[in-house]
């Protein structure tokens, strides 16, 4: 849904198509409710290998980032944020068409423009795409209620390790060639995926 208030265009998750007809280039748009972290890997698994993303996220949101996030004491399985900026979404450009076909995703955040695939998947399928701006990372993680749930903390044949530079540990390649430590989960933000929930954010519609 979409709520006024004041100046401010704020879309609720669930959000239709509806809720998006209203909204044009260069609008800043705030968003409350629940988003997926969800980068290259999580795009390729799906387009790519077929493999279902652990959560919904029909008629909500995703925002193309790597977030760190640190596991609460006392806890079992629960995180808290310490920063989540986005990544560059033109990485997920040759992905974002069938993405939004498979997933239904209204609202596409991240970083820089993208192409002539997410357009027309936004125009098909009435979803839009927005940029939060750069080195906003400890901002952004301000704004994160809860992380609901992560998943696919598994290492994938889609990462490849080597010993290297960091010894025993090795240096391990995702398939866009970003490297990251063999021996820090954490440290590869495009692993994980985060469900979370998030307070008021702030974006522009691209």
């Amino acid at each position: 849904m979409i709520e006024i208030r004041g100046d401010k265009k704020v879309l609720i998750t669930p959000i239709s198509e509806e809720d998006l007809a209203d909204i044009k280039i260069g609008d800043i748009v705030w968003l409350d409710g629940e988003l997926m972290t969800c980068r290259d890997v999580a795009h390729r698994r799906l387009v790519e290998y077929g493999r279902e993303l652990p959560y919904d996220i029909k008629d909500k949101a995703i925002f193309h980032a790597g977030p760190i996030v640190r596991k609460i004491e006392g806890t079992e399985d629960d995180y808290e944020m310490v920063s989540v900026g986005p990544t560059t979404s033109m990485r997920m450009e040759k992905f974002e068409y069938e993405f939004t076909k498979l997933t239904g995703v209204r609202v596409i955040v991240g970083k820089g423009g993208m192409g002539p695939n997410t357009e027309r998947a936004c125009k098909e399928f009435g979803a839009i795409h927005c940029v939060f701006p750069a080195g906003c990372a400890v901002v952004a993680a301000t704004e994160v209620e809860k992380i609901v749930e992560h998943h696919w903390d598994d290492d994938d044949a889609e990462e490849k390790c080597h010993d290297d530079i960091f010894g025993t540990s090795g240096e391990c390649q995702d398939d866009e060639g970003e490297k990251y430590r063999g021996d820090d989960e954490d440290s590869h933000p495009g692993k994980k995926s985060f469900h979370i929930k998030i307070l008021s954010c702030e974006f522009l519609c691209q």
